[in-house]
């Protein structure tokens, strides 16, 4: 395959066929895919919810993602050729996952993204699910290797347990350079179909990188702004803790040696959008008497008309000007609901 730049002149400026493992190690290929599913797969995406993800064996599945029905998809990358032993690999990562109920993957995603929000929620708003009864999680598994060069013996192994009913892929991608350093991949199936996947401790040592307050603060539009400086003011004042993790953050009431999630805030350009998501599930979790808790932090944020429907949670989409005095009666809940969690106390 020969692939060209057309420069201001009409002249074609040939890209070159380099090797990935010269200039990347092996880690760059991860980030790459990891930062781009939707590129390596035609029609569709997918939800990337773990990297080198510690299995009972000791080894590191390098990718674990999910589509959108749910299925755990287990990604092993090769930036070169593909030794013998890649199949053996991936079909003991399989094994492994094979066997994780959601609570497990729920703990691998939020130890990946570094929030307790939940994975159910973030799969739904990923993917634009409006009927989540539609997903089971784990209920099957995808196999796929990603390498520059998909090795005779490889290929033919993972066409025979296709045949078998393995749901196997292998990709292969091609990696370009020109004379400006502009890089280029081409990206094909070697095995499997053009459709794929568009349509007792749990660890992982990959980690995407933290934002904290004045970097969140920086994304927001005009509408945001006001709300969640209010809301970090609140939650100084209230001896609130706020975690971080790599899309946003928790606020979180502190009680003895532990800590209730009360709510969650996330930027425009994540999958929640500018949007405040209620702890439900946090406050179900860890306190007592959550039922009536929750039910009346859920009737007086309805009175708002800030708030919708997000599954089990709440969920205000600040995209419009915010008076502050619906701000403070917003407050006002939190500081109600506070008081609710320390009078009740962590289970």
């Amino acid at each position: 395959m020969k692939l060209f730049t057309v420069d201001k002149e009409g002249k074609l400026i040939q890209y070159k066929e380099h090797s990935f493992g010269i200039d990347n190690k092996e880690s760059d290929l991860e980030i790459l895919l990891e930062n781009n599913p939707e590129c390596f797969f035609d029609d569709g995406k997918i939800l990337i919810i773990g990297r080198q993800v510690l299995t009972n064996l000791g080894t590191w599945i390098d990718l674990l993602g999910l589509d959108s029905f749910g299925n755990t998809v287990v990604i092993e990358l090769k930036r070169g050729k593909t030794p013998r032993e890649t199949v053996s690999q991936l079909l003991e990562y399989a094994s492994f996952i094979d066997n994780l109920d959601y609570e497990q993957l729920n703990l691998i995603y939020q130890n990946y993204i570094g929030e307790e929000s939940s994975l159910e929620t973030y799969h739904q708003e990923y993917f634009d699910s409006i009927d989540s009864d539609k997903v089971s999680f784990n209920k099957a598994s995808k196999l796929m290797v990603v390498a520059q060069d998909i090795s005779p013996s490889i290929k033919q192994s993972a066409e025979y347990l296709r045949r078998k009913g393995i749901d196997i892929y292998c990709m292969e991608f091609k990696y370009f350079l020109n004379h400006a350093s502009e890089r280029m991949i081409a990206i094909d199936f070697v095995v499997g179909e053009d459709t794929f996947i568009r349509t007792d401790s749990i660890k992982s040592t990959a980690q995407l990188p933290k934002v904290d307050e004045k970097r969140f603060l920086d994304s927001l539009d005009s509408f945001g702004k006001p709300v969640f400086q209010q809301l970090f003011d609140f939650a100084r004042a209230n001896g609130l803790l706020i975690r971080w993790g790599s899309k946003g953050f928790s606020i979180n009431v502190i009680i003895n040696d532990g800590f209730v999630g009360l709510c969650f805030g996330y930027p425009p350009q994540s999958v929640f959008k500018q949007s405040i998501y209620t702890g439900f599930e946090e406050i179900r979790k860890k306190v007592n008497n959550s039922d009536s808790i929750i039910e009346l932090f859920r009737s007086e944020l309805e009175k708002t008309n800030k708030f919708m429907s997000a599954k089990s949670n709440l969920k205000w989409i600040v995209d419009r000007p915010t008076d502050n005095n619906d701000i403070r009666n917003f407050l006002t809940i939190l500081k109600l609901m506070i008081d609710k969690i320390r009078e009740n106390e962590l289970k």
